[in-house]
């Protein structure tokens, strides 16, 4: 009885008010719920390298900011080879977007379309379907893509508006329509293909190791096969070269002996991006340590477990890692109103990051950056480098124009230089090709000291550059965890 007295005298309190008081709060509620409502929406849409530090510096007080991404996570790239051997947790090498909520509206979901016009995106969720919802895509893949999801799709879409929009949805891997490889082989995108691929290592090694198969079975499950001589695939090798000859040489020794990495390209060497002299070093050092490299070789296709390589015929693998490149992004294919690169697709934009018009118009309203884009006047690479030095440009620009003041300056790249781990706490680093500052290129253990200080400093929050030296601390301790689970 004595609880309820209070919310009986309190209910009459409130019968017994003016009317002109509940008339003054009502109207109170709603002047403070409009507020939010006269800011400019500025819609992102991916949580990539360009897209993620627009979301990081933008002003969330003076901008209504909404975030349209598949995944609810930034995924730090140049740490995924190590995620994927066991080297470093998962965690490391993710940042999560939600990190900025409540200031920040972010949906999981896939864009499907956008209006120019109207300003209107059409988006399509990318959670599980509910109960009553149908998935479009029962066979886990997102129509057009040659990557897969876990929920492309519910069936059930739904629109948002947009005064300002930064489209930052990147690219997809590449696979130039070799049959099977989307249905047979590991790409190294993001946290989710990094799991698999560890787990995929181990059941090799577990598979291997039973006693009836023989010592030609075995052989084949353990026959690791990369594909794609850039800097993904070079990394993942060293990296898988380095567990080799480390955990597994110490916990499966008759089965490391049997164990074989191989790299394939179709251009006539590794690293073609890289000085000549430094591509030329890391070839002698993978034949050094036992990586077969296989340039000018060209895969026809791929089945379970073995594919078919033109000069070679038939070849059986355990494990394949398909990394050649980028694909245009469905949504950047399925515009029309804007200019596009004829091969690659991406959308063309100004030195201010405006996307153009077909007429050749930029438009004031929609920027694009990160894979997904690239400069008219000046073609630039399509790394994390880029696309996160076009985020930082953008973040100064957005900045301004909410405070009505002008940002004329055009983007400009500063070449930081490019790194690749060759395994054994050796690296290679180049900045011979920068347009300023001082060009030099390192080899060795030196360019590794600036592999792991450059990479650590690029991790974003507090909390993953604690972890990541932490792992790779208690890893040199005591070793790589070779559960699976």
């Amino acid at each position: 009885m004595l609880s309820s007295r209070p919310t009986v005298l309190c209910v009459r309190r409130i019968h017994q008010l003016p009317v002109t008081s509940l008339f003054v709060a009502t109207a109170t509620r709603k002047f403070s719920s409009s507020a939010s409502r006269n800011k400019q929406r500025l819609v992102i849409l991916g949580s990539g390298w360009g897209g993620y530090e627009v979301l990081r510096g933008v002003d969330k007080k003076r901008w209504n900011v909404t975030m349209v991404s598949p995944t609810n996570a930034f995924n730090f790239t140049p740490l995924l080879a190590s995620c994927a051997v066991g080297t470093l947790e998962f965690r490391c090498a993710v940042e999560p977007v939600r990190r900025y909520s409540p200031q920040v509206v972010a949906y999981q979901a896939w864009c499907d379309t956008i209006d120019f016009k109207q300003k209107t995106l059409k988006c399509m969720p990318a959670t599980p379907p509910l109960s009553f919802e149908t998935s479009s895509a029962p066979n886990l893949k997102v129509p057009g893509t040659d990557t897969e999801t876990q929920f492309p799709g519910t069936g059930t879409s739904f629109k948002l508006r947009y005064d300002k929009l930064v489209i930052a949805v990147g690219a997809y891997s590449q696979t130039f329509n070799v049959p099977g490889v989307k249905e047979h082989a590991h790409f190294l995108k993001d946290v989710r293909d990094a799991r698999a691929i560890r787990t995929r290592i181990m059941e090799c090694f577990e598979q291997a190791n039973q006693p009836y198969l023989s010592d030609v079975d075995r052989r084949k499950l353990l026959n690791f096969c990369i594909v794609g001589g850039g800097p993904t695939g070079v990394e993942f090798s060293a990296e898988l070269h380095d567990l080799l000859h480390a955990e597994i040489d110490r916990h499966y020794p008759s089965l490391a002996r049997m164990a074989k990495i191989t790299l394939y390209d179709v251009a006539p060497n590794i690293l073609g991006s890289f000085d000549k002299s430094l591509g030329s070093y890391a070839e002698s050092k993978f034949r050094r340590d036992g990586i077969s490299i296989k340039t000018r070789h060209h895969v026809e296709r791929v089945e379970k477990d073995r594919m078919f390589v033109k000069e070679q015929g038939e070849v059986p693998f355990g494990l394949l890692v398909w990394s050649t490149g980028l694909a245009p992004n469905p949504l950047v294919q399925s515009i029309d109103a804007l200019q596009k690169h004829e091969k690659t697709q991406s959308l063309y934009t100004d030195e201010q990051l405006n996307v153009l018009t077909n007429d050749g118009q930029p438009d004031p309203d929609v920027w694009a950056i990160g894979d997904s884009a690239i400069i008219k006047a000046a073609v630039l690479p399509a790394t994390a480098q880029v696309a996160n030095q076009k985020g930082k440009y953008l973040v100064k620009k957005l900045n301004k124009i909410v405070k009505d003041q002008e940002y004329t300056k055009p983007f400009e790249f500063h070449n930081q230089g490019s790194l690749a781990y060759l395994g054994d706490w050796k690296a290679i680093y180049d900045r011979s090709g920068a347009e300023s500052g001082i060009k030099t290129k390192e080899s060795g253990r030196l360019a590794w000291l600036l592999w792991r200080s450059a990479y650590f400093t690029m991790t974003l929050s507090v909390r993953n550059k604690i972890l990541v030296p932490t792992y790779w601390f208690l890893n040199w301790i005591f070793g790589r965890d070779l559960t699976r689970f």
